[in-house]
């Protein structure tokens, strides 16, 4: 994985944009963030870790105030990273949630927190995933590694260097755990603790339920002793009990078992001979049963006969009644043949008198409405036609009435709509009126706007050129202290120089007065002289004070060549210094800063002046092309107002030529009505009554008739039947259901009495046979009890038994099953309880140490032979970290230790014993071993970008240089290693920076710089 750019806007100290290129750094390998406390170092790797993440590792417990301070409320709050995984480049960009101001009205409202993912694929961004869960997934994907593991082999933060390497060893295993997700291993031991747990709780439920089956199974057999018949068994239950007493294993379980197995014997025996009492019951019963069964029929056959004789008995006394019935159904059979002519005389009356009626109340209707009382049929006709030939020549009227009414009322709307477009184009008139005398009054006003923008572009540059030539003067203002101090520097340093080559000169002159003395002080008698070559040495020089040395001489020189350079230096610098001042003062142009910042406030007033103006100019512009479309508009809606009201005129006046000719059609038609239709509906009225009424006439005159001939027809056919006149063949009449009533009655009476005779015969005769030999019913019902009882008693007893022998024998076998069981789960039990245990880090663990932290233990070991590596180099081979699985104190978990072994004492100690200095190396060195076991567990992620937060500065010069040695070999291969410190010497060493600068107005900015290491030293 490799980070290429970062983003961040409105984020920690960070107000505006901000791009960090990290590729930038590529060729150099390591860079340095460098900047002041609080600039914002750490909020760059916030960025990062935000981005990726959605979190921070600061704030992992406290306020997660990501958006900038320095924020607008309408200013956008994001991080950006660009990132490459293999082939593939990535782009995630992350807002968290924050207030915003609100579009309308005032106050602020929530932004939601967002993300969005996409990938660079042929030359263009693609959007993979938005939203923060559909983010999160997706980058689990493409990232590999969790966020705990990030910040352990990527973003290595403040203060986590020695979380681990201090840490306890069970703090450490959920560090761990963490990282290699190891979470399984303690699920697998907490599943064998709850097999553990399962497989005693089995033994014990086994051991239960055998006791409880054996429990109701002798409550059982201790039971049947109450009952009849089941002595036996009891005194069987009562030898086993005191042989078990005897022997002192009542509570054995075997024991148990083999005293309920013989009790189940002896209930099956005894089941067997009340089986055999029960046959016996059982067969008597039948037989009482037989003989109650004759005694019952000849008993009900003597109450039959009873019931049969009282029947015939009431049958002869019906049959006067039946007789008569017999007579009407004979006479309504004979009436039945005059009914339909008697129907129709009756229905033919009806008629006429109906057809009467009508007639009379059409007569009234047609007297009311005008018409002569005594009007034939023939007249009404007449009248009805001449009717009918009137309304034919008035409906064309009606028409043209209901057309002429429909025309009024549209020329009324219409004369509406041509009054309202007149006032509508007098109104268009009047707003246009005043259009034009805006427009007249705002052109001086836009040209006196126009000609003061116009200035905008030369006020700015005058405000830049005063800007330039202010901060020129100030600098100079500066700088001028500056040059002061710089020459009484270089007076100083001319002056220590010039002592340094004095006492070098006065070294140099005593050396050469005291050469004398020196060599006549090395003289001795009978060795020549080195001078005259004499061996003789009367008068030897004497020295007068010290002799100078060249060592003395040396260290002089050295002085005066340090003091020489101090003064070029200081030379140097004061040359710098005035150039420095006096190209500020050329750039200021010679005038003070009081004068420019006269001038710089006089330019900026004329820039917020034309500013003004040229806001003034565009608000008026938009005010004079608003008047001239709304004018333009006005005269377009006039136009089409205009068009309007010259066609509807026309249309009017055509509606009232058309109007004025239907008015005489209809006056014409309308007569002294009010209007046509009322005159059509009144002579249709008048045609309907005149034809009602002759129809009414007509149809009277009809149904007097029928009825007459009807009256003809009955009386000839009464004549010849049996009846004397029509009332007389009415009575006899029956309705058809009353008939076949009485029909049924008269037959079912003569079957019933046959019937009946022919029972009562039979049952005479079976009674007589059968009488003798039997017993009677109360003597064969009481031995037919007696008999039902003794077999109820028997069956119950036998059932008794037999229910109590297989119920013991169920309860006795499924104990016995249960206790052979018992061993075997008994076994299983001490194989997974000693599993459980040792997993567990109970005995027969001796290392007290889990299953996971046995995993993590091998882990642990790998991660110190990759962390020793390095540790070795930067601490000159003298510590090795070392793994310990020794048994920790107080039973506190175990497994997972580490020390550190002294190749100075050859003894290994505690971490905790190691200087500052030695702990930020170890953990460095573990941190990175750390990094790269992690990333080969993650599938072998390459990981190509390293950032490393503070902890150089506990380091001494020699050891310092030994952990930039071991950083250094990390970008090999192209990796690119980011290191926040405060530390000089690395500012020095590593020149290509990140510096995060805090500007006057608060908010930081980043600036990507290379230093010259070489220029800054010097």
């Amino acid at each position: 994985m490799r980070l290429h750019s970062l983003e961040l806007e409105g984020f920690g100290p960070f107000r505006d944009r901000q791009v960090v290129d990290f590729d930038g750094f590529r060729q150099d390998g390591i860079f340095l963030i460098a900047g002041r406390t609080g600039a914002g170092k750490s909020s760059v790797l916030d960025g990062v870790c935000f981005a990726l993440y959605g979190g921070v590792p600061r704030y992992e417990s406290g306020d997660r105030r990501l958006r900038s301070d320095y924020c607008a409320p309408d200013e956008p709050t994001s991080a950006t990273v660009v990132f490459s995984v293999g082939e593939q480049r990535w782009r995630v960009t992350r807002s968290p949630e924050y207030e915003r101001a609100k579009k309308r009205g005032v106050g602020t409202t929530p932004v939601a927190a967002d993300a969005q993912l996409d990938e660079f694929v042929d030359g263009a961004w693609v959007g993979r995933a938005a939203g923060l869960r559909n983010v999160g997934l997706a980058l689990d994907d493409v990232l590999g590694l969790t966020q705990q593991q990030f910040l352990q082999v990527i973003l290595l933060a403040q203060n986590r260097f020695a979380e681990f390497l201090l840490a306890k060893s069970d703090e450490r295993q959920k560090l761990l755990r963490r990282l290699f997700g190891t979470r399984t291993f303690e699920q697998y031991q907490e599943a064998l603790e709850q097999r553990r747990k399962d497989a005693q709780a089995a033994i014990e439920a086994a051991g239960d339920g055998a006791s409880l089956l054996l429990d109701e199974a002798e409550r059982l057999l201790d039971s049947a002793q109450q009952w009849e018949g089941f002595g036996e068994a009891g005194e069987v239950l009562d030898r086993i009990d005191a042989a078990s007493d005897a022997e002192g294993s009542a509570d054995d379980l075997a024991a148990r078992v083999a005293r309920a197995e013989h009790g189940v014997r002896t209930a099956h025996a005894r089941a067997g001979a009340l089986r055999e009492q029960s046959a016996a019951a059982t067969a008597a019963a039948r037989s009482a049963e037989s003989a109650l069964a004759a005694a019952s029929w000849l008993h009900e056959k003597l109450q039959q006969l009873e019931k049969s004789r009282s029947r015939l008995a009431a049958l002869e006394a019906a049959s006067p009644s039946i007789e008569s019935d017999r007579l009407v159904v004979e006479r309504a059979d004979a009436a039945e043949a005059l009914r339909a002519p008697l129907d129709a005389a009756e229905r033919a009356a009806a008629a006429a008198a109906v057809a009467a009626s009508e007639r009379e109340a059409r007569r009234a209707a047609w007297t009311k409405a005008g018409g002569e009382h005594d009007a034939d049929a023939t007249a009404l006709r007449g009248i009805a036609d001449e009717l009918t030939g009137q309304l034919a020549r008035w409906a064309g009227a009606e028409g043209r009435e209901r057309e002429l009414a429909a025309l009024a009322a549209q020329i009324a709307r219409n004369q509406q709509r041509a009054e309202a477009l007149e006032h509508e184009v007098r109104e268009i008139d009047e707003r246009r009126a005043a259009l034009a005398a805006r427009l007249a009054g705002l052109e001086p006003d836009l040209r006196a706007a126009l000609g003061d923008a116009g200035r905008l572009g030369d006020a700015q540059a005058r405000l830049a050129s005063a800007a330039e030539r202010l901060a020129a003067a100030r600098e100079a203002e500066a700088l001028a202290t500056d040059v002061a101090a710089a020459e009484a520097a270089q007076l100083a340093a001319a002056q220590t120089h010039d002592r340094a080559r004095a006492e070098v000169t006065d070294l140099l002159t005593r050396r050469l007065a005291g050469y004398a003395g020196e060599l006549a002080g090395g003289l001795v008698d009978g060795i020549p002289c080195a001078v005259c070559g004499s061996t003789d040495h009367p008068d030897p020089a004497v020295t007068e004070g010290a002799v100078v040395t060249d060592d003395e001489i040396a260290r002089a020189e050295a002085v005066r060549d340090e003091q020489a350079a101090t003064e070029k230096a200081a030379a140097q610098r004061a040359a710098h210094v005035r150039s420095a001042h006096a190209g500020a003062l050329a750039r200021a142009g010679g005038e003070s800063v009081a004068t420019l910042e006269v001038q710089h406030h006089e330019a900026a007033a004329e820039v917020r002046a034309a500013r003004d103006a040229d806001a003034r100019r565009a608000t008026l512009t938009e005010e004079r092309d608003a008047l001239v479309a709304a004018d333009a508009e006005a005269a377009d809606q006039r136009g089409r107002a205009a068009t309007a009201l010259a066609d509807l005129r026309v249309v009017l006046a055509v509606a009232k030529t058309d109007a004025a000719t239907l008015e005489r059609a209809v006056a014409e038609a309308r007569g002294s009505f009010a209007s046509v239709a009322e005159r059509v509906a009144e002579s249709t009225r008048r045609r309907a009554l005149a034809g009602s009424f002759a129809d009414a006439i007509f149809a009277s005159s009809a149904a007097d008739k029928a009825a007459v001939q009807a009256l003809a027809d009955v009386d000839q056919l009464l004549a010849a039947s049996a009846f004397e006149d029509r009332a007389q063949a009415s009575a006899a009449l029956r309705a058809p259901d009353v008939r076949a009533a009485l029909r049924r009655r008269v037959g079912d009476h003569e079957v019933a009495l046959r019937t009946e005779t022919e029972h009562a015969r039979r049952l005479e005769h079976e009674i007589g046979e059968a009488a003798s030999g039997l017993e009677d019913l109360a003597s064969a019902t009481a031995s037919r009890d007696t008999a039902l009882a003794s077999e109820r008693q028997a069956v119950e007893a036998c059932t008794r038994a037999e229910q109590t022998a297989q119920q013991v024998s169920d309860l006795v076998r499924r104990a016995a099953a249960a206790h052979e069981g018992i061993a075997a789960l008994a076994a299983d039990r001490d194989v997974i309880a000693r599993l459980a245990n040792t997993v567990s880090g109970r005995a027969p663990n001796t290392h007290r140490m889990t299953l996971e932290a046995f995993v993590l233990a091998a882990e642990l070991e790998v991660i110190v032979d990759a962390a020793n590596l390095r540790l070795e180099d930067m601490s000159n081979g003298r510590y090795r970290l070392q793994h310990s699985d020794a048994r920790a104190a107080r039973n506190a978990a175990s497994g997972l230790g580490l020390e550190i072994m002294d190749a100075h004492t050859g003894q290994s100690r505690p971490a905790q014993s190691l200087s500052g200095g030695e702990t930020f190396l170890a953990s460095l060195a573990l941190a990175l071993g750390l990094a790269e076991v992690v990333t080969a567990r993650a599938g072998g992620i390459r990981l190509d970008t390293l950032f490393i937060d503070e902890g150089f500065g506990s380091l001494d010069d020699e050891t310092l240089e030994l952990a930039m040695r071991a950083l250094d070999e990390l970008r090999q291969g192209g990796r690119t290693v980011g290191l926040i410190s405060h530390v000089a010497a690395m500012k020095e060493q590593i020149p290509a920076q990140l510096v995060i600068e805090a500007t006057a107005a608060g908010p930081s900015i980043i600036r990507q710089a290379s230093v010259d290491v070489a220029a800054g030293s010097a």
